[in-house]
């Protein structure tokens, strides 16, 4: 893959499925990385902008209609487009590291293969969304569907825990290995079923592999 006018920072996505600990994992990561002395953006999908977080706060809720694949795929992408346009992409113009738990793989995992939309119409919809923009980085917190599933607490559930069965959960998780197989200089894969300290010696380690030395000071 490349970058059209790659931007001159770094790009982290933490991806993998739902339970896996994500939100955790790239906190830690953004601050070993600042305490490295990095100038670092920790931001999340869908969100990171007031836009995407109204069009989250859709995606997540409990008790309303069923969405349709195609019509999620379109309201991730439009989060994501307004997060890439003006949070994103303006961070790494000027240098710096950004990290998001979540970026456009998750549409290829949940809404591909997951809930069954062509993965060819999704790549054209993300590149639309994107412009290109590809992580440098792809770090994937792997476990089964059940034990991810185990680890969410009821207050924490979304519909997608509530709604979809554990078949979707096993599909997403095999998207995410397809991917990773599929294009292995930019993923990195961590067995997420460890303790949380060794889980996060592998993500460091994975992120300081694209970190320019001389960022590393």
């Amino acid at each position: 893959m490349t970058n059209p006018g790659r931007p001159t920072g770094r790009f982290i996505t933490v991806e993998g499925p739902d339970g896996a600990g994500k939100t955790l994992q790239a906190a830690r990561l953004a601050a070993a990385l600042q305490g490295l002395g990095h100038d670092v953006l920790l931001t999340r999908e869908p969100g990171g902008t007031r836009l995407g977080d109204e069009i989250r706060a859709v995606l997540m809720a409990n008790g309303g209609e069923p969405i349709d694949p195609i019509a999620d795929a379109l309201l991730f992408n439009a989060a994501r487009a307004q997060h890439v346009a003006t949070v994103i992409r303006p961070a790494l113009a000027t240098g710096r590291i950004v990290i998001s738990a979540r970026y456009a793989d998750s549409t290829l995992a949940y809404q591909g293969y997951g809930g069954g939309v062509d993965l060819g119409t999704l790549r054209s919809i993300i590149a639309i969304a994107t412009g290109g923009l590809v992580p440098d980085r792809t770090i994937l917190l792997d476990l089964p569907a059940e034990a991810g599933l185990r680890r969410k607490t009821p207050d924490s559930h979304t519909r997608f825990e509530t709604t979809f069965d554990l078949d979707f959960h096993h599909r997403v998780r095999a998207g995410f290995l397809a991917m990773a197989a599929d294009e292995p200089a930019r993923w990195v894969i961590v067995d997420a079923e460890r303790d949380a300290d060794a889980v996060f010696g592998a993500v460091l380690a994975a992120a300081l592999s694209v970190v320019p030395t001389a960022l590393q000071g």
